[in-house]
């Protein structure tokens, strides 16, 4: 018998979510972008170096830290978007509002993380701990998206 998915009026609100990660994650890369260039790191290379770093003084070696922080909480971000956006699909079609919702939450967790990482003064940017409650909405997805797949078995 075939199975049939309706998806729900609310499943638009899951569908500005997941755009609106498209923008976060672009938003990511420029702040990268704009690091590198205040680091004066040139491409192809992904991280200023620990020599790099201790061969450069005073607010150079500050803007070489942070740009390996910027990096560092993009990677972070990218690392979780993989399996954080199909779980937020899979989760609004059956609980629509509910993962949009988490998805926005999320969302706002990912730049208090990226934010607090590129913190200045901020030693081995600790100042991403605030934003390490992206951890359960993301858990929460992945429990919405498994009971959706259960319940169309």
């Amino acid at each position: 018998m075939p199975l049939t998915i309706t998806i729900p009026q609310e499943y638009g609100y899951v569908l500005l979510c997941s755009t609106a990660t498209f923008i976060l994650s672009n938003w990511h890369a420029m702040r990268v972008g704009s690091f590198r260039k205040s680091a004066q790191i040139p491409f192809p290379n992904h991280f200023a170096t620990p020599e790099q770093i201790a061969a450069a003084s005073g607010d150079r070696k500050e803007a070489m830290h942070i740009f390996n922080c910027a990096q560092r909480a993009h990677y972070n971000f990218l690392e979780n978007y993989v399996s954080f956006l199909p779980a937020l699909l899979i989760a609004g079609l059956k609980f629509p509002v509910s993962a949009a919702i988490t998805g926005a939450v999320w969302s706002v967790f990912r730049i208090v993380y990226a934010v607090g990482y590129t913190k200045k003064n901020t030693p081995n940017g600790k100042g991403r701990i605030a934003g390490l409650y992206f951890w359960p909405t993301q858990l929460v997805l992945y429990g919405l998206a498994g009971y959706t797949a259960y319940s169309l078995l």
